[in-house]
């Protein structure tokens, strides 16, 4: 039967707007094997030939590399869609929708063709047409619609589902421009629009007729009833288009799709013709703007009043928009909203999508008619909320002002919530009178201490069935700290869920050289089943299988030298350690420890040039956001320094420094499979989880890191013996913060730290600039808020012990194939299945 959510969504009943459609939700489906065949190879071929003509009206002569990536997905798009069609179609019992402002979703090629089975049967079809697969691969986009690890988690969660048979929907927003495309102005981070889309995206399928209205500001009325029954109506002022893009999600082998659903925002009418034919043709257009401004950028600068409203807005836009279409599919499925927690989870991706508690309650009551009861339990039997954060800034507040104006229905149901909820603990009585108006004032939905704001994280948790925490450290410490008044009220909601990462994408896409010996050495079960990467580990000693490990390690360490010589004009040497920290540039991941490390290498070097040094190259790469000052300034620090050193010749050989710009998925793949060392350095307590550090040691990478988020759990797999651990803990690290003027004593018991930072502040990285990076280094003196000074010495120290490790290549390997053997556990699959069981209720395909 035909699966309509890829092929031809019909109107269904029920839908809020004239022109709205919510199309049914892909079924899973069961694709035949496709093999790299004669007859295989020969069909593609010609699809390829065919939508190169007859699609893109190039000839093979004239077509650009671009050009034969289009022809190409659109051919594997095909057999998605031909799959779907002929597998039988059924409503499944229960659905996941996943809502994530982020979909880090890098290129889809290698996953299409990797999951159905054709990679050999592309490559083979497109040789025959005189184009090598490699050169296709790279002219694909990666598609920007995320920034960091959220947005990836995301994207392996999605494939997961796919893979193990979980029927799921995940919403986001099509970003027009993405984020940003990071570039280096001598060492200055720029900033420009992204243009994945400028040639448009083979992938999607447009749905024009699947589009709802998304109301902003206005007013609401009330009315009664004849039986004496209150409504209440809200009147938006503005009304803006959200239009769905359905984009396949194959899953492994074929045997499941579902699809990513995302919202491209629109003006209700693309122009005032009045105003443009009375001469105001820029006013004219000037709606469209403003409405279309919702799906142009990720994370617009929050840090004027007109960036946070563009920030709600985003927020508010996809989700009304993914809980209509649900509903109105759930309508016309089941008939009954009440039914609604059988056959639905709704997974709130971090605190983003948190608006999802008033919305799906202003549906329910206002437009399907529940009472305030029945709608509560509904709301609060489907929603689920993954905190992905401790970070104050990261558990988003706003001002109440703003959001009685841009969503005045909202906040009329959240203070009702919220009176509800504070009555209900008053009458517990569970503190004294003198802790008592403490005590509701931190569960309360709204933050009156400095300036009245939403929760968004209260709202979230308190609207929620379950709440989860993403390792566990992090999930003990949202109920000792950030949340530790409310998980009282509910000891059972908080739940821990440890991320995780799909190994198709990171192990067998990124790494084929080391998925082929693990195939040759434990069998091709490996594939379906990463437990048996455990076989590997009897052959960590191997002398045979270790030199072939190591030559899959030389074969990606030489390709990333040319990575990197090509995209930054550095050479490097592939037999010196790689030492790699790739990740968002933020304060708390400590980029600046690393870099002021490296500052002290370099003087260690220099002091005692004929010393028996480990060669290293220090590899960098992440984005700071447009408005992080420090950020970019760590940036600026790290480009400094990497000239300076890499243009001195006392340290040639030793040691070379390299940022590389515009760090991405695709980047990723060549980064990771090459690494060493992988810096997972985070001040403890505040990293909730990363996955980073869980694709590092699959392929092999040695870990330095802090006991923080995941590591402990990684730590705990791998073997203490195969991880390098280092700093405070998150106990230590608040008992350090208590005590007075505790960086100052910490730099005073450093010399090596002290001379560091003075190299630093003294200009000798930035002769026409000498005060440029005083504010990082008068940071450390006077606050030091990440501990990096409290830390620095016990990362130095553990750092030559990972010299002293590198030069005994016997026991480096067989750290690095223990990494890789016991990583299964990180399987997004497990997560997933977890997820499904204990959160979810939902049954495996």
């Amino acid at each position: 039967m035909l699966n309509d959510v890829l092929i031809r969504p019909a109107p269904l009943e029920g839908a809020h707007e004239e022109h709205a459609a919510a199309a049914p939700a892909p079924a899973s489906w069961a694709a035949p094997t496709l093999s790299a065949s004669g007859d295989a190879v020969v069909d593609l071929r010609e699809s390829i030939r065919a939508k190169l003509a007859f699609s893109l009206g190039r000839t093979p002569e004239t077509a650009r590399p671009r050009d034969w990536f289009a022809a190409t997905a659109l051919a594997l798009r095909e057999r998605i869609v031909a799959a779907c069609m002929a597998a039988e179609r059924g409503v499944p019992n229960k659905r996941v929708y996943y809502l994530s402002l982020e979909f880090l979703i890098g290129r889809l090629m290698s996953d299409a063709m990797n999951n159905l089975g054709l990679t050999e049967t592309t490559r083979a079809a497109l040789k025959e047409l005189g184009v090598d697969l490699g050169a296709v691969e790279d002219a694909e986009p990666d598609a920007a619609l995320g920034n960091g690890g959220l947005g990836r988690l995301a994207a392996c969660f999605m494939e997961s589902m796919a893979s193990i048979g979980i029927p799921a929907m995940g919403y986001g927003i099509r970003y027009d421009h993405g984020l940003f495309r990071q570039s280096f102005e001598d060492g200055w981070q720029r900033e420009a629009p992204e243009t994945w889309l400028a040639e448009g995206n083979p992938w999607e399928f447009a749905r024009p007729e699947a589009a709802y209205a998304i109301g902003f500001g206005g007013t609401v009325t009330m009315s009664s009833s004849e039986e004496g029954v209150i409504r209440r109506h809200w009147q938006p002022a503005e009304i803006v288009r959200a239009v769905a893009h359905d984009v396949p999600v194959v899953g492994w082998r074929g045997r499941h799709v579902n699809a990513l659903r995302l919202w491209k925002a629109e003006a209700g009418e693309p122009i005032d013709l009045a105003r443009f034919n009375g001469g105001d043709h820029v006013g004219a257009v000037a709606a469209r703007m403003r409405a279309e401004a919702i799906s142009r950028v990720l994370y617009p600068s929050d840090s004027s009043a007109e960036g946070q409203e563009l920030r709600l807005r985003q927020e508010y836009f996809f989700t009304a928009a993914s809980l209509r279409d649900l509903l109105a599919r759930h309508v016309a499925e089941r008939g009954d909203v009440r039914s609604l927690p059988d056959h639905a989870a709704i997974q709130l991706n971090d605190t983003h999508p948190a608006i999802a508690v008033p919305e799906l309650m202003r549906l329910l009551i206002d437009e399907h008619s529940l009472s305030w009861e029945d709608a509560w339990h509904v709301t609060t039997n489907t929603l689920h909320y993954t905190n992905h954060t401790l970070l104050p800034e990261a558990l988003e507040t706003w001002p109440v002002e703003l959001m009685e104006r841009l969503l005045p229905r909202h906040m009329q149901i959240i203070y009702l919530i919220n009176w509800m909820h504070l009555e209900e603990q008053s009458k517990h009585g569970r503190q004294g009178p003198a802790d008592a108006e403490a005590y509701l004032a931190s569960i309360s939905l709204i933050e009156e201490s400095n300036g009245r704001r939403v929760r968004m994280g209260h709202l979230a948790f308190h609207g929620a069935r379950r709440v989860n925490g993403v390792s566990a450290l992090h999930t003990d410490l949202m109920r000792t700290t950030v949340f530790s008044d409310l998980h009282a009220l509910d000891s059972d909601k908080i739940v821990n869920k440890t991320n995780g990462i799909t190994f198709r994408r990171w192990f067998h896409n990124a790494n084929p050289g080391l998925t082929r010996l693990a195939v040759e050495t434990v069998g091709a079960g490996v594939l379906d089943d990463p437990e048996l990467l455990r076989g590997l580990e009897a052959h960590a000693e191997d002398p045979a299988f270790v030199a072939r490990y190591a030559a899959v390690r030389r074969e990606r360490k030489e390709a990333l030298a040319k990575v990197v010589a090509e995209r930054t004009g550095i050479d490097i040497d592939p037999a010196a350690l790689f030492d790699v920290q790739v990740k968002r540039i933020h304060e708390y991941k400590r980029q600046l420890l690393n870099v002021v490390e490296t500052v002290a290498l370099y003087q260690a070097i220099k002091a005692e040039p004929h010393r028996d040094w480990t060669p290293r190259v220090k590899i960098f790469g992440g984005k700071a956001a447009p408005s992080y000052v420090q950020a970019k300034l760590i940036i600026k620090l790290a480009c400094d320094i990497a000239k300076a050193v890499n243009d001195d010749p006392e340290v040639a050989g030793r040691l070379k420094v390299v940022f590389l710009p515009n760090y991405s998925v695709s980047l990723a793949e060549s980064i990771i499979p090459a690494a060493d060392l992988s810096e997972q350095i985070s001040t403890a307590g505040l990293e909730a989880s990363g996955t980073g550090n869980m694709k590092f040691a699959l392929n092999g990478a040695l870990t330095v890191g802090t006991l923080d988020g995941a590591n402990i759990e990684i730590r705990d797999h791998v073997g203490a013996e195969n991880i390098f651990i280092f700093g405070l803990e998150a106990d230590g690290v608040r008992a350090r913060q208590a005590e007075p003027d505790y960086a100052a004593k910490a730099i005073q018991a450093s010399p090596r730290l002290a001379a560091a930072l003075d190299m630093i502040a003294s200009g000798r990285f930035s002769p026409e600039e000498p005060a440029r990076f005083r504010p990082l280094t008068d940071d450390l003196r006077r606050r030091d808020q990440y501990l990096l000074t409290a830390d620095f010495d016990d990362y130095w120290r553990v750092q030559r012990s990972i010299d002293a490790a590198w030069r005994d290549p016997r026991g480096w390997w067989a750290k690095a194939i223990r990494n890789t053997a016991r990583m299964a556990w990180f399987s997004s699959d497990r997560a997933m299945r977890e997820y499904a069981a204990e959160i979810w209720r939902v049954r495996l395909g």
